[in-house]
């Protein structure tokens, strides 16, 4: 009886969690980029520009403070995503933990545009700053100064997610829950900002402030 009784308890525990990862998944997957252009100008952002739905191609068809907007929207989803499992299991670190990884396949892989989706940085900061604050800002720090060198977002977003990854790994000495999704989501946005990579080496990556010819 007592071993039956501990099953269900697991068994509830287990489709608990999945509901929490299936949530996390599903608020991750909220394409705000998308939404705000379509109310604003009543287009498909996907169509317009890179045809990304995140900030920078948000700002460059609709303006900056709907670029800004879609930014800080992104990285409230991922606190959020993080934020409600913590309440839920404070005590669960490895629940936690894939609960923001599975907003951040979310905002990649969104449901609601047939799999496809942004490139992680907004929904990265939002999980990241929420479990790691340490590295994270440290990865918002280079961020910032390669942006004001560079004026390229990509190139900032990429060192910085880096940074962030590489920190992670030396706090936690070696891989944990923590580092091995830092590490994750540092590739996943490297292979997100592949066309960008493609437009660094050529010479061609947009700078912000500079109009194209």
């Amino acid at each position: 009886m007592l071993t039956s009784a501990n099953e269900k308890q697991n068994g509830e525990k287990n489709v608990n969690n999945a509901w929490h990862l299936l949530a996390a998944y599903l608020l991750g997957s909220i394409p705000f980029g998308y939404l705000l252009v379509k109310w604003v100008k009543g287009i498909d952002v996907r169509t317009q520009g890179s045809g990304n739905i995140g900030m920078t191609n948000v700002w460059r068809v609709a303006g900056a403070q709907w670029g800004i907007l879609t930014l800080l929207l992104d990285i409230a989803k991922g606190a959020l995503a993080v934020y409600i499992t913590r309440q839920a299991a404070p005590e669960n670190d490895p629940l936690i933990v894939l609960s923001g990884l599975a907003a951040l396949l979310g905002n990649i892989f969104s449901v609601f545009l047939k799999f496809k989706g942004g490139k992680g940085i907004g929904v990265s900061v939002g999980v990241f700053f929420s479990l790691l604050p340490i590295p994270s800002s440290a990865g918002l720090a280079v961020f910032i100064v390669v942006l004001a060198i560079g004026r390229m977002i990509s190139v900032g977003s990429l060192l910085g997610v880096t940074t962030m990854a590489g920190l992670t790994l030396y706090y936690q000495q070696g891989l944990t829950w923590y580092s091995g999704l830092a590490c994750f989501a540092a590739v996943m946005i490297w292979w997100t900002h592949r066309q960008n990579i493609q437009r660094i080496l050529k010479g061609t990556e947009n700078k912000i402030g500079k109009k194209k010819a």
